[in-house]
Order: structure tokens, then sequence, then C-alpha cells
């Protein structure tokens, strides 16, 4: 019988089904793991026992209805254990991790279900377009898990899987301790010269959360660089983040991941060999869009020469500042980038992004900002619950309607950065929506903007705005996918697809309509002036030579380590990192990669092994798109139901590129992308 005191057992009794966290405690986590897990298998084991001829209605329905106390329970606790951690939950998630790569395994490599699913594939063609895709996603999805391996090869892949869910969630903790660990302490204001009273004001109290007065705490993000090194005037304070940076998890000690990416690698190879492929690369590109390795490296192969070529040209122009304005000149270095670059940007363009800080106050760019270019292009509104809890203080719960009344959804924001999340900036849901379960969406997004002291505006940089309207982007496919089946909700599409929608609502940043509505002084109440507007527009594609060559780094790193095949034998990270970056062109050292490997979350631990690309793949779907919105007048509701329908709406109900053709008429092109980034020549 099921514990009816655990509130993540039963559906939660809450508006929308939001988990009822005033109700939930560490200690309910596991014990609600293994009644999940457990009522699981029992589902499965009543559709495989089933005497009657496999159909539609016996086997794929109750598949899809499995597994939900094991869903609300894995939902709630990633939530948290990625925004909100702490002891307990670190250690139940490395207790955990294999134990559900077990249970998966039990199901994808079931004998039985594999076979009544085949049976079922045999007579879909009577069904609906979204059931046909639905028997059609499962066959690959269990061909692709393995599920035609022998009992041997079965059993060596649940070792492989088992093992490798431990070492990545063990990365992911190594690194997230070594991040805070390595938080750059300052105790001479003086140092922090070229930061604004409020940035300053943030750092103090970050020292104060840790219990350190009368200092000042610069802790860590997730890429490479830190937004403070474009203000700062101490080059020695510069040169202390930037090694911070680059030393996490390759430092020796309890938090190095080096030997875990040798190992993580490793494993993924011999798997992939296992299920017959010649790398993780190839068994991954399989199920995405982009079907190949080759394919990647074909795409970012014609990207790479030009951005590293810009690169060099962007780094001449920072030399010239140093030589000209420096009493004692130096060699441009990594640290020195982002600094000189806006002095560069100023010089060519005056335009100062650190200057435009208090136009962009955090709650005003979320109401009149992000809600609104929403609620003009889709008609949709926005009301803050503050009835509703969500899982931390700082969380606020809102309300979604459609535009003629209707309940869409809730939608959470988690703006701040602590110690206990993880860094970066991400959406997840908390309830995926489905009309066969009943279930509406709720989509969490997070952010790691540092909080101010109480009383204080929250003021974003010119790229913290940019990754609200991002992250939204993909709160909105959250939230308006309308499908049937559980396994398409939301953004459960191919990876290397998922990006599009979140990269498409960056556009709306700086749209003049949105951008005047919410761009304004938090003091005097002036707009961000005209002329410093026109003067962003023609800089566009500054530095893009930099921030493209960071990106394609880390992107064909990813491919460079994936792409090892299983007789290959891998020794040293930092050897294996410097020539996979001299191969292609990337060992710029005043460009390092945006992720060098013992920090690179993204691949090691959190989904993007082999497809970091999926960023700048989905940047091709996503130019074409601003150009198409551009000719077809904007922001308007016809163009933004448009987009709802044909590509939002359908979540993973279609294949993407299909959705995509419906909606632009044709396959996207790569022209407006090097427009873009200055690639063209």
């Amino acid at each position: 019988m099921a514990d009816t005191t655990n509130p993540l057992i039963a559906p939660s009794p809450l508006p929308y089904h939001l988990p009822p966290f005033a109700d939930i405690s560490d200690e309910h986590y596991e014990p609600a793991f293994e009644a999940g897990m457990r009522a699981h298998l029992e589902e499965i084991r009543a559709i495989t026992s089933n005497p009657d001829e496999p159909t539609f209605e016996n086997t794929m329905i109750p598949l899809e209805r499995a597994g939900q106390i094991l869903h609300r329970v894995a939902t709630v606790f990633f939530n948290k254990s990625s925004s909100d951690s702490n002891e307990a939950t670190n250690a139940l998630e490395e207790e955990i991790a294999p134990r559900l790569a077990a249970h998966d395994d039990a199901i994808m490599l079931d004998a039985a279900l594999y076979a009544r699913v085949r049976a079922v594939a045999q007579t879909s063609d009577a069904l609906d377009d979204e059931s046909r895709y639905l028997v059609e996603r499962y066959l690959a999805e269990f061909e692709h898990a393995g599920a035609n391996l022998d009992d041997d090869g079965k059993e060596r892949l649940r070792a492989f899987n088992q093992t490798l869910s431990t070492l990545t969630t063990r990365f992911e903790k190594n690194l997230l301790a070594d991040t805070n660990d390595l938080a750059v302490l300052v105790t001479d204001v003086e140092e922090l010269d070229g930061l604004s009273e409020g940035e300053i004001a943030s750092l103090a109290a970050a020292a104060r959360d840790r219990g350190i007065d009368d200092a000042y705490l610069i802790t860590l993000v997730l890429p490479t660089g830190h937004p403070v090194l474009a203000s700062l005037t101490s080059r020695t304070l510069r040169h202390r983040i930037m090694e911070a940076s680059r030393a996490r998890g390759r430092r020796g000690g309890p938090y190095d991941n080096r030997e875990l990416v040798l190992e993580i690698t490793r494993l993924r190879a011999q798997r992939a060999h296992l299920l017959g492929f010649n790398s993780h690369a190839e068994y991954v590109t399989s199920e995405q869009t982009a079907k190949s390795p080759e394919a990647v490296s074909r795409m970012l192969g014609q990207l790479a020469p030009p951005a590293a070529r810009n690169a060099r040209a962007e780094q001449a122009a920072l030399q010239q500042i140093v030589d000209e304005h420096e009493d004692e000149p130096f060699a441009i270095e990594a640290h020195d980038w982002a600094f000189y670059s806006e002095r560069v940007r100023q010089a060519t363009y005056d335009v100062d992004t650190q200057a435009m800080r208090p136009y962009f106050e955090a709650e005003r760019v979320l109401r009149d900002g992000v809600f609104f270019a929403a609620t003009k292009l889709y008609g949709i509104t926005f009301t803050e619950r503050h009835d509703l809890m969500a899982y931390h203080p700082d969380a606020r719960v809102f309300e979604v309607h459609n535009e003629d009344g209707t309940e869409l959804g809730l939608y959470i924001l988690d703006l701040y950065t602590c110690d206990s999340k993880r860094g970066g900036a991400w959406m997840n849901p908390l309830v995926s929506q489905s009309t066969l379960l009943g279930l509406p969406p709720v989509v969490v997004n997070n952010l790691n903007v540092p909080k101010p002291p109480a009383g204080s505006p929250t003021l974003l940089s010119f790229d913290e705005v940019n990754t609200f309207f991002h992250e939204f982007g993909h709160a909105l496919h959250g939230l308006f996918a309308h499908v049937t089946y559980p396994k398409f909700s939301g953004t459960n599409v191919f990876r290397d697809f998922v990006e599009f929608p979140s990269q498409v609502n960056e556009m709306w940043m700086l749209w003049p309509e949105v951008l005047e509505n919410y761009a304004v002084h938090h003091r005097t109440g002036e707009p961000l002036p005209a002329d410093l507007v026109a003067k962003i527009q023609a800089s566009s594609a500054f530095d893009e030579g930099h921030s493209t060559s960071e990106y394609l780094a880390a992107a064909l790193l990813d491919q460079a380590w994936h792409r090892i095949t299983a007789d290959d034998a891998v020794g040293d990270v930092e050897s294996f990192e410097a020539d996979a970056l001299a191969d292609v062109g990337l060992d710029n050292p005043a460009v390092p990669t945006r992720y060098s490997s013992a920090y690179f979350a993204h691949t090691f631990s959190g989904g993007y092994d082999a497809g970091y690309y999926s960023y700048i793949w989905s940047e091709v779907l996503d130019a074409d798109t601003v150009d198409w919105f551009e000719e077809n007048g904007g922001l308007t509701r016809e163009n933004g139901d448009r987009f709802r329908r044909l590509l939002l709406g359908v979540g993973g109900s279609t294949d993407p590129l299909e959705a995509y053709r419906a909606f632009r008429g044709r396959d996207a092109v790569i022209e407006p992308l090097l427009t873009r980034r200055g690639l063209e020549h």
C-alpha cells in the first residue's frame, strides 16, 4: 500500500498540480523514489503479462500512463538538487543515480515490452499522426537503448549505464564544490575600481552570506570568463579571477575532475561500441536532427576558420589599445580581453554596456520586457500568485492565462545565485503538460544573478537581460506545447533542436517596442537613449570573432572527446584538450574555450554530451526565423499565433525539421547566421 503521508506519492492537490513544497522534506525523497520505481515496474509487468494481442490501447496507452509517481518525485528532487542543494540531496543524488539508471534499463531492455511495441508498430498505419509518431519514437528509442542486444550484452550495458550515472553525478558535485571554494575574496575595495556601487554592494553581501565581514566575494560563473572582467581596472584582480575560473576541477584534491573526464569518455566509447557505433558522438547524433558527427563537423568546420580569423583581427585591435594607452604595454591575455574589448567598443561605437545597467532593473525587465513581449506576441498574461509557495523563498510563482482568459499554466522564476545552486541558467518542468493525464504545464526558470542588499534594486547586465529572454523562450516552449502524450510534452524534442525557441525569443530584447517599454533608468525614469540603442545595433557583430571562437572551441572539444573509439587510450586531459583545439585552429591562448574539460558541465554532467554543438546548430534555424519575423511585421499577434501553433505548440509530437518546414515554407538556410556572426567573408 502506498504511503499516503508522503506528499510526493499522491498527485498534488494544489492548483495546476504544483508540488506541495511546504509539506516536502528531504526525508520524503528516497522512499518516494523507491515507491515510484516499484509502482512503475508493476505497471510495466501488467502490460507485458497481458495475454491479449498487442494493440495501441493495451500497450502504448498504459506505457504512457506508467511511472507517474516516479516522474513526480524525480522532477521535484532534481529541481531541488540543481537549484537549492544541501548535504542530504547531494548524498542522495549520488546514491540514487545508479539505481535510476538500472531502473531505466529494466524497462528499456525488457524483451517482452520491446516485442509488444514492435508488434504495435507493424499495425500503426491506421493511427492518427501523433499516435503513429509515438510508436515510431518508442521503437527507435528501445533499439537505441540496446533492446536488440543479447543477454550478455544487456548485462554489460547495465553496468556501463550505472557506472556512468555515478560518475557524471560526482562530476557535477565536484564542480559545484570547487566553484564555491575558488570564489575570489577581495579585502581592499580599491581593487574593485570600475565596478558600480550596486555591484560592489552585491559582492559585500555575498561575503557576509559566508560569514565574512569587511570583504567582497566574487563568486565564479559557469563559463571561463566572468562579467566583472569587462569593468575591473585592476589587471592583477582580473588575472586572479581568470586563474580561479580555469583551475576548477583540475588542481588536485577531492574535487579534481580530470580522472572522471577520462573515465567517463572511455566508458561512453566502450558503450557505443557495444551498441554497434564507432563512437559516442556517432551514437548520440544518430538520434538527433544532425544524424552523424560528420554532419556536425562539416557545419562547425565551416565556421571555425573565419571565426578564428576574426578573433585574431579583434585581438590586434585590443593590442593596439594597450600599446597606445598603457605606460608599460603588455601582450593581451585572456583576462584582459573583456576589459579592452569594452574600450574598443567605446572607441569604435561609443557604446558602454556597463553604463546600461541602471536601465535594466530586474523587475521592470521581467514585467515590462519579458512578459510584455509575450503578451504582445501571444496574448498571454501573467499574475503573481503570492498564495502559492515555491521551493525557495526567492522563487516566485506566476499564473499564466491565454488571451481568452483560459488557464494555461504556472511560471516560476528563481532569479538569484546562491552557493547551493549550480552555475548557469536553465529551464525545467515541474509538471509536464499532457491531455492523456489531464496535466497542465508548470515550468521553472533558473538564473544566477547576484542578489543585492535588501532595499537595493537588482540591476542586470546586458548579457543577463539577454539570458533572461533566452531562458524565457524555453519556458514558453514548455508552457505552449499542447500534446496528448507525456513523451512529447514541452521541450521533449531532439536535443539539437531544443535551443531553437529560446534563441528566437532573444530577438525581442532589442525590439524597439519592447525595449522602450522596459529599458528606463531605475531612478530618473528616463528611457535608454535612442542614440545608444542605435549604437548597440550597429555594434551587434562586434567581438563575434571572440564569442564564436570560444563557443566553437567548446563544441569541437566536446566532439573530440566523444569521437574517440573503444580502442583509443587517452591518458592526459590537458594534452588531449590542447591537441583537439590545435587541430581546429582554435588554440589561441587569449581566447580560451568557453568551458574547459574539467568544468565542462554541459558535456560531463548536463546531458549535452556530444551535443554542445546544438546551440549553433539551432541558431541556423533561429537566424532564419528572425528574418521571417522581420519580413512579416515582427511583434504581431498573427505572427505569434503562427509560431505557437506550428512550432512551440507541437512539442515533440512531430519531427522538428518537418515542423520548421511547415512554419517557414522551406528548410532553413545558413546565410542569416553567417551575417549575424560576421562570418560571411
